[in-house]
């Protein structure tokens, strides 16, 4: 999603794993309608429920992978400080908020053509809107970029035991949501470790969250070079486990008796486990992404591969203007629900990528996809 600005020797795999990443990130939105809808949280069917758990753990891994391949590249940061800064806002915040205000100004389909752009405007003025609330992504990795040359010169320094213990305790840190549900269920408070209602900064907060993908980046491409069955050895059982942590708690807290329809608590609690900085999530990922690094080079379909990496933060910028029309469309064919899920997407992912080719190829192009 993130593209690749300094001149560098081509890395392949990390092409094939930004295309697959962004067209897995446009599939979890059209999945989570089959879970998401009425008063909060509504699941049609039974079989609704076990495809959205089956498809959608899995996909907790596209934005952990975005993470990765950027700092895959850009991590240790190098040349001055200022430039790294400005390329980012370039390539990465100019066009955010250029789809943020096209969001904020254009009708979505269905909505009939009204827009409350004074409305929507003072709620930008802080955070992402509800029609574009897919751009949560880019707050995120903004602070990735902001963090970057802070610590690379620790990743310059560090030896690889420590870099490893560091991933150790950010790996244990992955676990931390559900420890503080069993503190919760245990003794009547979710604050674990220094946590409480007026500090949400506990022991482990400043080795939590997405730092550690940047970290096991860098790890990856500096130290890890194994053969193919090694890599399988490893990456594999990594997948399962990850697979079956993600998607075991979310499916045992499904009500079952149908349709499910409650507020959007019910939701929210469901996707403890799908939480993207979750052990679960954060053990598909490294995974997945040892499996990729495999692919040393081009396959005959490459070129579409590259062309849509360079592509993909565009199309992830501007998809869900496309997604909501094609999945209406889509829906009213009756296909059942996995189709509909994968053919929204399939439409959904072709059509971005051709209105953001297009789009590429107007003067200062840069400041509009990336």
């Amino acid at each position: 999603m993130t593209p690749t600005l300094e001149k560098r020797e081509r890395i392949y795999f990390l092409d094939y794993v930004r295309a697959v990443a962004c067209f897995l990130v446009i599939l979890v939105h059209c999945i989570e309608p089959f879970y998401l809808g009425g008063e909060g949280t509504y699941i049609a069917s039974h079989e609704d429920a076990l495809w959205v758990t089956c498809i959608n753990s899995l996909l907790r891994i596209a934005v952990p992978l975005f993470v990765m391949t950027s700092s895959y590249l850009l991590v240790p940061v190098t040349g001055d400080t200022s430039t790294f800064y400005r390329r980012r806002f370039q390539r990465v915040v100019a066009p955010f908020i250029v789809w943020s205000l096209l969001y904020a100004v254009v009708p979505m389909w269905g909505s009939g053509g009204e827009v409350d752009i004074a409305g929507n405007f003072a709620f930008l003025s802080l955070n992402f809107m509800w029609q574009s609330g897919h751009l949560w992504f880019v707050y995120m990795i903004i602070g990735v970029y902001l963090i970057m040359p802070i610590i690379s010169p620790w990743l310059e320094r560090v030896s690889k035991r420590g870099e490893e213990w560091f991933l150790g305790l950010w790996l244990f840190a992955t676990s931390v949501p559900f420890i503080r549900e069993l503190a919760l269920s245990v003794r009547g408070s979710a604050g674990i470790w220094g946590e409480a209602s007026w500090n949400e900064f506990g022991m482990l907060y400043y080795v939590s969250g997405f730092i550690g993908f940047v970290v096991a980046a860098h790890y990856i491409r500096t130290y890890v070079n194994w053969s193919a069955a090694k890599t399988a050895a490893i990456a594999l059982p990594m997948i399962i486990i990850g697979y079956v942590a993600t998607a075991l708690p979310f499916y045992l807290q499904i009500p079952k008796s149908f349709p499910v329809e409650e507020s959007i608590d019910l939701a929210i609690q469901m996707e403890l486990s799908w939480d993207f900085t979750t052990t679960g999530a954060a053990l598909m990922t490294l995974g997945v992404f040892l499996l990729f690094k495999l692919i040393e080079r081009p396959c005959s379909i490459y070129p579409l591969i590259a062309e849509l990496s360079k592509l993909s933060y565009g199309i992830y910028l501007l998809h869900m203007f496309v997604l909501v029309a094609v999945f209406d469309i889509v829906s009213s064919w009756q296909i059942g629900t996995p189709l509909t899920m994968f053919v929204s997407a399939v439409i959904t992912f072709t059509v971005s990528a051709i209105i953001t080719k297009l789009l590429s190829l107007l003067p200062k192009s840069k400041y509009i996809v990336g």
